[in-house]
């Protein structure tokens, strides 16, 4: 649909208070998968019913552009742009070269920006990998392990499995050198099996950027769907991951909660908003232009505005948006606020937080349980590694750092080999 609104201006004082991060949607929830476990694809009848035209419209892409460069404070020198979706390859390549034009067209000097395309990958063709490649665009691709456990819950609209056309997207983005990360979601099935997964997208994959998602599927007060994955279940599928990082995989395989834990155990703050003390800093934008609190509340409730309507900047400084952020802190239990990996958690995502804590009270994550056990295992090597790597030394030195080790001999200080990789699509 286009859009006769006329495009809003930015001035000084509808800049933003501090950076935020958008996740633009520009097909909205319309995809050529159908996941049983995706709980965007329901948006299409519950936000807009009877809409039939999905697509962003040129006149919405560049109030996007440009309003969203232009609301950022003073001092930002770079603007990530993420595109998702439903599936946003949808829109064509021909959006996506338009979007590039309007980023250089409305860019201030002395910044860059950065594209993120998070994709099922069927799609993908030459075409598209040679447009990516030319305009350095991060791709992630959304693939749950081996075949038997990738189609399980994630068939076309057929119902047929979506894993050899993933496999063959894959292989397209490395054949044209297109930087890639992994999504994996981990649920009841593939939770089962996390070394099976991690070696799969380690070695088949050949993925050196890991994201896991867990499933938590809410269906009543403190109940979970059958295909959620368990609480316990999730800190141990983790657990049984980090020891095969540990031992073989440190320096070469970015495994994002694992680099975030490293970085919160060297005093710096979360990097991921699931484990900030407060969030509302990363909004979603649909297809026309309405704005959301963030990607897992696109409800009614949490409209914020339109940036065809007001500016951007102004939108994520409202008091709606503020009291959206500071909930995540202020709504926290007496009995997270006691915890001893409180640093590590921060209670976790919110819209995981619907059952009650020991104590009665509402609010505990429902992954609590498999939070504490991944970092109780974790704790002692993800400090040990910190002091490594703030002496300048490799990070696979890291046992003699360990509490009870031997202290060794000074060694060389020998910067990591580490691949420096910018954040992948959330």
């Amino acid at each position: 649909m286009q859009s006769n609104q006329p495009f809003i201006p930015v001035t000084p004082m509808s800049k933003a208070r501090s950076t935020f991060h958008v996740l633009a949607k520009p097909i909205g929830p319309i995809c050529n998968l159908d996941c049983d476990y995706c709980f965007y694809l329901k948006k299409e009848k519950e936000l807009y019913p009877g809409v039939r035209d999905f697509k962003m419209s040129d006149e919405t892409l560049e109030t996007f552009v440009k309003s969203y460069i232009q609301s950022q404070p003073p001092g930002i020198t770079e603007i990530n742009f993420a595109w998702q979706g439903g599936e946003p390859t949808l829109m064509g390549v021909d959006f996506f070269r338009r979007a590039v034009e309007l980023q250089k067209k409305h860019l201030r000097p002395g910044q860059r920006f950065t594209n993120a395309l998070q994709t099922n990958g069927t799609r993908l063709d030459d075409e598209w990998c040679e447009f990516l490649r030319e305009h350095g665009f991060l791709v992630g691709i959304s693939i749950d392990g081996p075949e038997e456990f990738h189609d399980k819950y994630r068939p076309d609209k057929g119902g047929k499995g979506s894993f050899k056309k993933v496999m063959q997207g894959l292989r397209l983005l490395q054949k044209h050198r297109v930087e890639f990360n992994t999504l994996t979601v981990v649920q009841e099935d593939n939770g089962k099996h996390p070394l099976e997964i991690y070696r799969f997208l380690r070695d088949e994959c050949q993925s050196d950027f890991v994201q896991f998602i867990p499933i938590v599927e809410g269906v009543g007060k403190g109940m979970v769907s059958t295909r959620s994955v368990g609480k316990r279940q999730y800190g141990e599928f983790l657990v049984e991951i980090f020891e095969e990082w540990r031992k073989n995989d440190i320096g070469r395989v970015y495994v994002q909660l694992f680099e975030v834990l490293l970085g919160i155990a060297a005093g710096y703050p979360s990097s991921l908003f699931v484990h900030k003390k407060t969030c509302g800093r990363a909004v979603a934008l649909e297809h026309n232009g309405d704005l959301y609190s963030c990607d897992h509340f696109v409800y009614p409730k949490d409209l914020v505005g339109n940036i065809n309507k007001e500016p951007m900047g102004e939108l994520m400084e409202t008091d709606q948006q503020r009291k959206f952020g500071n909930d995540k802190s202020d709504a926290l239990p007496d009995y997270c606020k006691r915890c001893e990996f409180l640093d590590y958690c921060n209670g976790g995502c919110p819209a995981h937080r619907h059952i009650e804590t020991p104590d009665g009270d509402p609010g505990l994550n429902y992954l609590c349980e498999g939070y504490k056990v991944i970092y109780a295992h974790a704790d002692p090597y993800l400090k040990a590694i910190a002091r490594t790597v703030q002496l300048g030394l490799p990070p696979q030195n890291y046992e003699q750092f360990m509490p009870g080790a031997t202290p060794a001999a000074p060694a060389k200080s020998i910067k990591s080999k580490r691949k420096k990789k910018r954040p992948g699509p959330r």
